[in-house]
């Protein structure tokens, strides 16, 4: 008979936190883990050594089963081979791979898997997992990802982020959270439910987060707290190895210090999640989101939240660096001029001193001091003339050859308490050595106020024995604390521009040589091409002119008649420049083309012609020739057809053909009866031989005797196509309008994309705060709290409809909008046929139309 196992509880609880302690606490070897889950610990072949005590119930085997036996015999076939397989993708230390709704055992519940390593052991955790419905991870990722690219600023771009992982989560709040130079830390950025006290603006001690745990959050991006009040599972060994311990460094369902929970306790917070944002390997912040009561949020959807997390942290240093490229690119003329003003010998010190209101723009300053050969200028805010003699012996023992800062002088040159109300912070910029002259700008002392989350001092308990405990504070109201004798820090901008106009100026011969002869040669070879460019156009023009003049003489009866054929042209091409320069020599518009060649030679009978075609743009070598082209058909019609008696008209028709040209239609009507002319002048090769000559298009030309007829076509190379732009004369009273909206508004919408287009339409109709519920739950909690005043309810909801949230806000007289991609197909309740509706998809001026007709309920 087989002896039965043998084990032993493999737990090392952690000692009550201290102050000698707190930043010791091995956090990683807590010994137990959150029971949403269990954990398998395998050696390499596959047996396991070490488990969560509460896998029995996952398993339904007993302890004494699972330790010692083989991972294959336990689970099905495919869940070791797809195990497996995410192992072999382990590279490296610190990785971890994931696996979805994954079958372990026969007529099993689906799990979501973790795989990683540690140390010599394959740590496998397992969670029953979360029914996603129609949730699309790379979808969801790539659609808050455009949400947010577009932002360029830090501020909107974490204020966004916040709304869709509040989205993504459900979470009840929010925040993200930016690690400051000295540890602590502030909420930059927040979005929690309305009734809920708002923490934005916060700052938070360094020693809130302690050194370990920073550590494990950038090893380890995504921390989850699933139940506050759940007992831990604690891991048991086999008896072979219970005296080890299991670094549960990488692990998602390691257990929370005891100090941390009674943190979150005070706080009223029952579940959380916390998503490192990484810059350059080291935190910038954290997304850290709060709820007030227990939360399950599966595997899928927490690596959605880190796989947006890894892409807004990508963002914010793109933005940071946009931010640090405009600042130093704003600081380049300046300065130039500041070196150019050193490397004149003799006027050195007037020329430094004359800048400094623009050295201000370089580093932002109170004051300024220059002193170069020997003689010192003082402007603004500094210490006097004796004071920073002081100063300067001082700067020659610590920056004789480097950049020096200091926001607290007093801190480092205890003299200068005599002047710290005046300069209590200083960038010293060293250049030369001999003699010493330095650059140095001077801040005053900001007495600054920090908002705290709570006093961040921290409270000790007596344990006996000289024993004490820390213990964590009870309230986070906001505390003021106000900080004297220092100024406001210098930024890591504002040092890499010092430390870049201490290098030019050092090399300032050698650069100024330089780039003045670049100068020169750059503005030489710019005026070469200016002017070979202008003899080209004016060439051009000449030999236009020239052929004008020739053509225009052959059926010239008169020198009258000459002066005036050869004039009009010449006019109608000095019209299509000038719409071109108009345009800096851009595109012009087509039909602004014909109406201004019509109203130059038809004066207030210019209607006459009557346009239809979509907004098209036409290059200037095109412009021109059409420009020609147009001209000739209105003098002709003048003269002979349509505009040459009473009522006549002409239709002139153009669409965009398959290949992208230009397909135009010349149909005059009411005129004279035409003939056929027994011969071609100028103008008729004009119409019928310029567009294929110059632009390789087509053109016909057809005298009916009802009328001209000519047709032509433009190449799509010379087409641009263009907006149309709305025509104030057109907008009526009925044309949706922004600002109906006030108060709060609910929305419900169990799309998520849709959501939050649709809230951003919303938003931008007047509305202040849009409340979001994706099913009827969410939605009926919300209208337990507040009233809104306004709703925009999914008609469908999956599987549920919203009739009933419809139903309770006809109670509380709220007005109301069902939204359906049904179209009229929807078996409305008796009581709700009356209700407006839109379809989907939705846009803001379909919801403002349907607002139109509650706009009394709603701006009430």
């Amino acid at each position: 008979m087989a002896m039965p196992k043998t084990f032993t509880l493999n737990t090392h609880p952690p000692e009550p936190p201290t102050l000698t302690n707190c930043d010791k606490e091995r956090i990683h070897e807590i010994g137990s883990i959150q029971s949403a889950g269990f954990l398998l610990a395998l050696t390499p072949d596959w047996i396991i050594e070490r488990a969560s005590s509460n896998s029995r119930e996952y398993l339904n085997l007993p302890l004494e089963d699972i330790l010692g036996a083989n991972l294959t015999a336990l689970l099905l076939p495919e869940a070791v081979h797809a195990i497996r397989n995410r192992l072999s993708s382990l590279y490296r230390q610190d990785v971890i791979e994931r696996l979805f709704a994954i079958v372990l055992q026969e007529d099993g519940s689906a799990f979501d898997l973790a795989v990683h390593t540690s140390g010599d052991l394959i740590l496998l955790e397992a969670e029953p997992s979360e029914d996603t419905g129609e949730l699309n991870a790379g979808s969801m990722v790539r659609s808050m990802i455009d949400h947010v690219q577009h932002q360029h600023h830090v501020t909107d771009l974490t204020h966004e982020a916040v709304r869709l992982m509040q989205a993504l989560t459900g979470y009840d709040r929010v925040m993200i959270y930016q690690f400051h130079p000295d540890g602590s830390g502030e909420v930059i950025a927040e979005r929690c439910r309305p009734s809920m006290e708002s923490f934005l603006g916060l700052r938070y001690p360094a020693t809130d987060i302690p050194l370990q745990a920073r550590a494990l959050l950038v090893r380890n991006p995504i921390r989850t707290l699933l139940d506050i009040d759940s007992t831990p599972s604690p891991l048991v060994a086999a008896e072979s190895s219970a005296d080890a311990v299991t670094d549960l460094s990488m692990s998602s369902l390691r257990s929370h210090s005891p100090i941390h929970l009674e943190y979150l306790r005070n706080m009223g917070v029952a579940a959380t999640m916390t998503v490192s944002l990484l810059k350059n390997g080291a935190l910038w912040g954290l997304i850290a989101c709060h709820h007030m009561t227990a939360r399950t949020i599966g595997y899928e959807r927490r690596t959605t939240a880190e796989v947006f997390g890894q892409i807004l942290a990508l963002l914010i240093d793109r933005c940071e660096r946009e931010e640090l490229i405009a600042f130093e690119a704003s600081t380049r003329k300046i300065t130039a001029d500041l070196l150019a003003s050193v490397a004149l010998a003799g006027v050195a010190t007037k020329d430094v001193a004359q800048l400094a209101n623009q050295l201000v723009n370089i580093v932002p300053c109170d004051g300024t001091a220059f002193c170069i050969d020997g003689s010192v200028t003082l402007k603004g805010s500094t210490p006097t003339l004796e004071e920073f003699e002081v100063l300067r012996k001082f700067l020659d023992g610590v920056s004789a050859s480097r950049v020096y800062s200091s926001n607290e002088i007093e801190s480092v040159c205890p003299l200068a308490n005599s002047f710290k109300d005046r300069a209590a912070g200083m960038l010293a910029i060293p250049i030369s050595t001999i003699p010493r002259d330095y650059l140095v700008f001077f801040r005053k002392e900001t007495a600054s106020t920090v908002k705290w989350a709570g006093d961040p001092t921290k409270a000790v308990e007596l344990l006996g024995q000289g024993e004490v405990r820390i213990s964590p504070r009870k309230s986070f109201k906001a505390w003021q604390e106000t900080l004297h004798g220092k100024s406001t820090p210098w930024t890591d901008a504002e040092l890499r521009a010092a430390e870049a106009l201490q290098v030019t100026v050092l090399e300032v011969v050698l650069r100024l040589i330089s780039a003045t002869e670049a100068e020169r040669t750059a503005a030489s070879q710019t005026q070469d091409l200016l002017i070979a460019e202008l003899n080209h156009r004016v060439r051009n023009i000449l030999g236009l002119i020239r052929g004008l003049i020739s053509q225009s003489r052959v059926n010239a009866k008169d020198i009258n008649t000459f002066a005036d054929v050869l004039g009009d042209r010449v006019h109608a091409l000095a019209r299509a420049h000038d719409q071109i320069t108009a345009k800096n020599w851009g595109p012009g518009s087509f039909e602004t083309l014909i109406a201004t060649e019509a109203e130059a030679y038809l004066g207030p009978a210019w209607n006459t012609i009557h346009m239809s075609g979509p907004p098209v743009l036409l290059i200037p070598q095109a412009f021109s020739t059409l420009a020609l082209v147009i001209h000739e058909l209105i003098t002709n019609a003048a003269k002979y057809g349509a505009f040459c008696g009473e009522g006549g008209h002409v239709d002139i028709s153009w669409q965009i053909g398959p290949q992208g040209d230009l397909i135009a239609r010349w149909v005059e009507i009411g005129g004279p009866p035409v003939t056929v002319p027994t011969h071609r002048g100028f103008g008729s090769t004009i119409i019928e031989a310029s567009i294929p000559h110059e632009l390789g298009g087509e053109s016909s030309i057809a005298f009916l005797a009802t009328g001209v007829r000519v047709s032509f076509s433009v190449p799509a190379q010379f087409i641009v196509m263009e907006e149309k732009p709305i025509n104030p004369a057109t907008t009526t009273a009925d044309t949706p309008q922004t600002g109906r909206l006030k108060g709060h508004v609910l929305l419900v919408e169990d799309n998520l994309i849709i959501a939050l287009d649709a809230e951003a339409m919303l938003l931008s109709l007047g509305a202040e705060r849009v409340l979001v519920a994706s099913n009827v739950k969410d939605a009926l909690a919300i209208l337990d709290l507040e009233k809104p005043s306004f709703a925009l309810l999914d008609v469908n909801l999956g599987n549920q409809n919203s009739f009933p949230i419809a139903d309770r806000l006809f109670e509380m007289e709220v007005p109301f909008i069902f939204a359906t991609g049904y179209g009229s197909g929807i078996n409305y309740p008796s009581d709700q046929n009356a209700r407006p509706f839109i379809t989907k998809p939705y846009t803001k001026d379909s919801i403002a139309k349907a607002l139109g007709g509650i706009e009394p309920f709603v701006a009430s």
